[in-house]
């Protein structure tokens, strides 16, 4: 069965979409929740946390190290959560990280911005033009995180399979069409596609378990193989981290790269 994941702008009808979808397939729809599991699991504070998958650092941040930590453990969250299937995510860039999966059925649901302005203004106490520049300001913020992290243009249209106007389609009639597509056999998870996602979840949560003292670490697996390149080959750490991923769950070896110096274990 397929992952759904419904990129949308605040005030866009996106979650309300995503909620009749999930209904309607009788799949669990997630967003905040995620969060909500990060600051729990990884014990960090929730201001710190929305910041760094919220807003792009800037030139003069001295805390990019930090959100990028806190990225990969949001991430590291949401893939356990996306390799079980049978899920409708709606919010921050889950289509960035399964993008190259099968079975991951990617939609983006866009809004005219006056209808957005409505929304926000009913929501609120703001003007008409207050609401519109809140959402440009908002809209800005989204495309330029995702383009510092993952140099990609969240607005850019390819990065989806759907892309669906909900001004003209009521709700309902949206929710038709990603139901009736994610139906379709293109969508449903094959054991290579299965595999696909369960080795972006592995990697991820492998990734989170070191990051914090390895910030440049980056990791990939397959399979039960975890490849952790590291940017230096001093010993000690090198035995740490086969220590700390031989322990996790799902990994059978671990092969590390520092500095160019391959080791099995």
């Amino acid at each position: 069965m397929p992952v759904i994941t419904i990129s949308r702008g605040s005030y866009s009808a996106g979650k309300a979409v995503a909620e009749e979808v999930a209904e309607r397939l009788g799949y669990d729809c997630i967003s905040r929740d995620i969060e909500t599991e990060t600051l729990k699991t990884f014990d960090i504070p929730e201001a710190a946390l929305s910041e760094a998958i919220h807003k792009a650092p800037s030139v003069l941040d001295k805390l990019i190290v930090r959100k990028e930590i806190y990225l990969a453990y949001y991430a590291a969250v949401l893939l356990k959560h996306l390799k079980g299937d049978n899920v409708v995510y709606h919010g921050l860039a889950g289509h960035f990280f399964v993008r190259n999966v099968p079975h991951v059925l990617k939609v983006r649901i866009i809004t005219e911005m006056e209808s957005r302005a409505e929304l926000a203004m009913d929501d609120s106490p703001v003007s008409r033009e207050e609401a519109m520049r809140m959402l440009i300001r908002d809209d800005e913020a989204r495309r330029r995180w995702s383009r510092h992290f993952f140099k990609l243009d969240t607005n850019d249209p390819y990065l989806y399979d759907l892309v669906i106007q909900v001004n003209k389609l009521s709700i309902e009639e949206a929710a038709t069409i990603i139901h009736d597509v994610a139906r379709r056999p293109r969508f449903q998870s094959t054991a290579d596609s299965t595999k696909a996602i369960q080795d972006l979840a592995l990697a991820a949560a492998v990734k989170a378990e070191l990051i914090r003292q390895h910030a440049n670490v980056e990791v990939a697996a397959d399979g039960g193989v975890v490849r952790v390149h590291l940017p230096s080959s001093d010993p000690r750490k090198m035995e740490a981290v086969k220590d700390a991923v031989g322990a996790m769950a799902g990994v059978t070896e671990v092969v590390l790269d520092a500095d160019g110096e391959i080791t099995r274990y």
